[in-house]
């Protein structure tokens, strides 16, 4: 049970970091501090999250084992429509966001610091992001529960998906804070991650 906590704790600590590093306060602090050099902020952020990352997935593949839950029979086919789902997420999301600007490198030759992941740091609620405010987040969702299950699986999952609906919600703190009533409006209009409000207007409005 020890190892399975200790698995918790580490998936958990590197949530926080990573939610830390982008938060407001902190991200207010490195413009203080930071001046010209802010503009590499982005950039570093993702440079630590992935070199983090490793140790913590190294640790869960150590103590991987046999699964309970397998997705046999019939239910590949429900394993197979969530990986669609997950890859059109992606994809249809990576048509919207500007990777430039994800990876920070556009940041460090216009230094802006927008919250948005558009060239021009516009609110893009066009294509996918008029369906689901966050598709990345709902096809990761959707990607990590589309494996075989054992204990490990199970609790990472279910730190992961918590992580992915809590960070959602940080986000939304500061895009209603940059945008503010024309993201309230956007909240109105399109759900978070999964697409209720898309499903209601196609589907049931007469």
């Amino acid at each position: 049970m020890l190892r399975y906590a200790i698995l918790v704790l580490l998936w958990t600590a590197w949530c926080c970091l990573h939610s830390f590093l982008i938060s407001r306060p902190f991200d207010r602090f490195l413009k203080r501090r930071l001046k010209a050099g802010y503009r590499y902020a982005r950039l570093v952020y993702n440079l630590i999250a992935l070199a983090s990352l490793v140790p913590v997935l190294a640790f869960t593949w150590s103590l991987r084992g046999a699964p309970f839950f397998t997705w046999d029979g019939p239910l590949r086919i429900v394993q197979a429509s969530m990986l669609l789902a997950a890859l059109f997420f992606f994809a249809a999301g990576g048509r919207r966001y500007d990777f430039l600007q994800f990876a920070g490198i556009r940041q460090m030759r216009a230094q802006n610091d927008c919250s948005v992941l558009t060239e021009d740091c516009s609110l893009d609620t066009q294509g996918i992001l008029g369906v689901v405010r966050h598709p990345w987040y709902s096809g990761g969702i959707l990607l990590v529960w589309a494996n075989n299950l054992d204990v490990t699986a199970l609790l990472v999952n279910a730190v992961i998906t918590l992580y992915f609906i809590i960070g959602a919600v940080l986000e939304e703190w500061k895009l209603v804070a940059e945008f503010g009533e024309t993201y309230r409006a956007y909240q109105r209009n399109v759900s978070m991650l999964v697409p209720i409000k898309w499903i209601q207007r196609r589907w049931f409005d007469f």
